[in-house]
């Protein structure tokens, strides 16, 4: 099995990571990060870079692609050689997966037209202006595309996908290898649970605002 995970300028790294992380020990996998140009690709914070093996040309047909959000999404938007990278995988590809605002990318290449999908909180609207039908969940499977809310739902996103191509012990296996089982110290983690006043502040200041 061939995954490609897609990365840019300024991704998210928990976006890229978190997935990696759990689809990484699947049975028989290769797992490649994939980006426009092989190469160094720089997060969002600059902090932090990954190594793109593999050019998007150099991967046309893989079983899985995973899409990373981030900041740089808006930039990707219009790029031509990405979105017609996804629409030749996505029509070899078993699952076609996003995580944050990569489903933007997903529904700006016409591949949610008519489905369900999620996305980060600030971004979720903007995937109806493409098309999708936005759902306010972690995350949905629609067909064989599989969608995730910000950043940390891409774990959530990648178990998921786990139980469907190697069953629910291995999934099983793999959350209690990671020690996936979150207590967070605050109860803030969706605008349905935060101060009101911190979820207006950081819907003003979206970096997923594409006006």
């Amino acid at each position: 099995m061939h995954i490609a995970l897609v990365v840019y300028d300024r991704f998210t790294a928990l976006d890229a990571v978190g997935p990696y992380e759990i689809l990484s020990r699947l049975p028989g996998v290769r797992l490649d990060f994939v980006a426009e140009r092989a190469g160094t690709v720089r997060a969002d914070t600059g902090f932090l870079a990954l190594s793109a093996d593999r050019a998007l040309h150099e991967v046309p047909e893989p079983d899985v692609v995973v899409v990373s959000g981030g900041p740089g999404t808006r930039a990707q938007l219009e790029n031509p050689a990405l979105l017609e990278w996804l629409r030749a995988a996505d029509a070899a590809s078993t699952w076609t997966t996003s995580v944050c605002s990569g489903s933007l990318l997903l529904a700006a290449a016409g591949l949610l037209r008519g489905r369900r999908a999620t996305s980060h909180w600030t971004a979720l609207d903007l995937l109806g202006t493409f098309g999708a039908e936005p759902a306010d969940e972690r995350v949905v499977t629609d067909g064989k595309y599989v969608t995730a809310a910000g950043v940390s739902a891409g774990i959530d996103m990648a178990l998921t996908l786990s139980g469907r191509l190697a069953g629910d012990e291995h999934a099983q296996a793999v959350q209690l290898l990671t020690e996936y089982d979150p207590q967070p110290p605050y109860d803030a983690g969706s605008p349905r649970k935060a101060p009101a006043h911190l979820v207006e502040e950081l819907r003003a200041g979206s970096r997923f605002s594409l006006t």
